[in-house]
């Protein structure tokens, strides 16, 4: 049971990813996730240099012989100290076969992947986005609800409307993200139409995610309203935890703003001071409204083992109610 087009594409066990988290997607992590059946990305952008990401590739395949990837995000920023071509080199170069992507459209880069034998997991926000993606040549797509932390795009369209209609609009395996952290949310995912979840708030609060434990306990805390969307209006919606850095970010863009004037609080060494050293009041912390679910710090086999007996439990329970049989417990 469980074994979806997104389990075959990958050669994993679990239709369940967690996809890139910046200054957090290390080795260890990414392994833990592939040697417990998922599949993790490693994020490209948090290396300066292809040199460090290939390091850090060749650490994590020190810890696993499962797949895992990379996360590449396409957008060019001119503060940007590598290309997205060298990243696609160097992961071609260390026969990387699967990468995320997001931020543009991947078309121009598909050669590129196509010939390094490269799946493409792409991530998108709206149905338009990911029938352009599955038009030019992406092996599935992850479909982003508003919910979830990060970018999810500027149409505040939720994942339980999304996920539908993206299963109805494309022929490529779609992956549900936005708002999935356990049993519950996995069983409707593949309910909706998906054929896996991308989690990524969840993977924070695992053992082996290399955050701050201030953070970990921050995310134990907070409820499902304790995020804010930021950087509307410069038009690209950013999910995170309200925090004292959160509120100075809403203030600015209520006086009046630019993207540049705001690249200091949202990119970079506050946001790494936030994760890893657990300064959570003085940087960004991009969380979804999935963390109100957060209530433990498992390790990730625990985390993928629990969702995946949960989602046994459940799909046992909505049978005896299809066939009129008694049903034991709520959950």
């Amino acid at each position: 049971m469980f074994e979806t087009r997104i389990t075959e594409l990958f050669g994993i066990k679990y239709p369940i990813i967690k996809g890139g988290l910046q200054h957090l997607s290390r080795a260890e992590l990414v392994a833990a996730v592939a040697n417990a059946g998922g599949l993790g990305f490693i994020t490209a952008g948090t290396f300066p240099t292809k040199e460090e990401l290939r390091r850090e590739i060749r650490k994590c395949r020190d810890l696993t012989n499962k797949p895992f990837g990379v996360n590449i995000t396409l957008f060019r920023h001119a503060r940007a100290t590598v290309t997205v071509e060298d990243y696609i080199a160097c992961v071609a170069e260390e026969g990387i076969r699967v990468v995320e992507t997001a931020g543009r459209s991947p078309e121009s880069y598909m050669p590129m992947f196509k010939d390094a034998g490269i799946k493409v997991l792409h991530k998108t926000t709206a149905v338009r986005f990911a029938k352009t993606a599955e038009r030019v040549g992406v092996d599935a797509v992850a479909i982003l609800g508003f919910e979830a932390a990060g970018h999810p795009g500027r149409e505040d369209v939720t994942s339980l409307v999304l996920i539908p209609l993206a299963a109805d609009a494309l022929k490529v395996p779609v992956v549900a993200a936005g708002g999935f952290g356990d049993a519950r949310g996995f069983v409707a995912a593949l309910a909706l139409g998906a054929d896996g979840v991308l989690m990524g708030t969840r993977f924070v609060a695992t053992q082996e995610c290399p955050a701050h434990p201030a953070v970990k306990e921050r995310l134990l805390q907070a409820q499902e309203i304790d995020t804010v969307v930021l950087e509307r209006s410069v038009g690209n919606p950013m999910r995170a935890l309200k925090n004292q850095v959160a509120q100075t970010i809403l203030e600015m863009e209520a006086r009046g703003t630019t993207e540049d004037e705001l690249y200091p609080f949202l990119r970079g060494q506050l946001g790494r001071q936030a994760y890893m050293e657990g300064q959570v009041e003085q940087g960004v912390i991009s969380v979804g409204e999935v963390v109100g679910l957060v209530r433990d710090v498992p390790t990730v086999k625990q985390l993928i083992d629990g969702i995946i007996e949960g989602a046994h439990a459940i799909v046992e329970r909505l049978h005896a109610v299809g066939s009129g049989l008694p049903v034991r417990g709520a959950r």
